[in-house]
């Protein structure tokens, strides 16, 4: 179905597109080069409202409809993929499970501070927890008025510097996944400790953390919904999470093709541009496609979870083929630029090395087709 944006959702597009082409593009070559976290645009977004987009009004948020946060992550991801993910896992992952989960004590607690611009992130994955994310080894044990959390969670983004997170733990193993609980976890309480800070190909101005829990106690209040509740939470989550991802694909590939046109009309080879022969023609024909394609089918997904209707199908589907698709158009505007696409100095040779997380974050390629199907195959 067609997507007609309203007057608040282009306005909420366009301030983005500004903000992104104005304050972030100039830094993301640099962020990349330096492996540097972008401190100095955190205040920036923080005062646009784009780090409170999933955050009630009542605690001081924007709350914003799902459709324009997935303008929002597009736009910026367009300008820089690594901010792009702090938006996207600090709204979808961190303020949006707790607003939706949290007890009336954390949420009043913790969700103005997020919507001040104190990041969160999202603690699921571990050693032997990838995919198989119901393999939880970190553990939760109920003493008194506190839960002592003890474990190691890997590839958290923006462990480093987070000031929140997201942490599943099992509080029950003989109950598979329904002994895992979600629990809501300043950074600051005693016995978390920063491991390894991974060395990635792509968004490298996002930091991404080894975490390790050394009897860290956290108070029963920042518990999640109720105990066992935590792996359809992170479900849950994971399914706005992919919307977000989704969204950072997007942009991504469309900054690819805008590189490879602009590039195609500049590059003379054979007496003319190149942009005038048809192989090229074919290429950016096929990119400028896709990129509808997947918008269409992002957009609908937001729309599906702003209309409160069923969209995890939806948003694995938009996940799977957003980050599939964003795949192929970074590869063909490399291959446009010929040699010179695969020299740092050349914007898609980044885009090219951003865009193949995003189709194993929030749920590899696998998983989503595997989610899909069981939608389908449901009797």
């Amino acid at each position: 179905m067609p997507f007609e944006l309203t007057e608040e959702q282009r306005m909420v597009r366009d301030m983005a597109r500004d903000f992104a082409e104005k304050e972030v593009a100039p830094l993301a070559h640099e962020l990349d080069e330096q492996e540097r976290f972008p401190s100095e645009t955190i205040p920036k977004l923080t005062e646009l409202g784009f780090l409170s987009m999933m955050v009630p009004e009542a605690y001081g948020g924007l709350e914003a409809d799902t459709l324009s946060y997935v303008l929002a992550v597009e736009e910026i991801s367009r300008a820089c993929a690594s901010t792009g993910v702090v938006i996207s896992v600090h709204n979808s992952l961190c303020a949006y499970p707790l607003s939706k989960f949290g007890s009336d004590t954390a949420k009043a607690k913790y969700l103005p501070q997020l919507a001040e611009g104190k990041l969160g992130s999202y603690c699921l994955t571990e050693p032997q927890a990838g995919s198989d994310a119901a393999n939880q080894q970190t553990t939760a044990t109920l003493d008194g008025d506190h839960y002592v959390l003890n474990g190691t969670k890997i590839y958290v983004t923006g462990g480093e510097q987070c000031s929140f997170m997201m942490v599943m733990a099992m509080t029950d193993k003989s109950k598979g996944t329904h002994g895992i609980s979600a629990f809501f976890v300043e950074k600051a309480f005693e016995g978390i400790k920063l491991g390894t800070k991974e060395k990635k190909m792509g968004l490298k101005g996002s930091d991404t953390m080894e975490l390790i829990f050394d009897n860290v106690r956290v108070p029963k209040e920042n518990l999640l919904g109720e105990e066992g509740m935590g792996f359809k939470i992170a479900m849950i989550t994971l399914d706005c999470g992919r919307l977000g991802i989704g969204a950072q694909a997007l942009g991504i590939a469309q900054a690819a093709m805008e590189e490879a046109i602009k590039y195609a009309k500049e590059r003379v080879q054979f007496g003319k541009p190149i942009s005038e022969f048809q192989a090229i023609q074919w290429m950016i024909a096929d990119m400028a496609t896709e990129i509808e394609a997947g918008r269409a089918l992002l957009y609908r997904a937001a729309d599906l979870k702003d209309r409160g209707e069923p969209f995890s199908k939806e948003a694995a589907m938009a996940k799977l083929f957003c980050s599939e698709m964003c795949g192929r158009v970074v590869d063909k505007a490399v291959q446009i630029h010929g040699g010179y696409g695969y020299m740092r100095d050349y914007t898609v040779e980044r885009l090219y090395r951003d865009a193949r997380i995003t189709r194993i974050y929030e749920g590899t390629s696998e998983i989503q087709r595997l989610v899909i199907s069981r939608h389908m195959l449901r009797s």
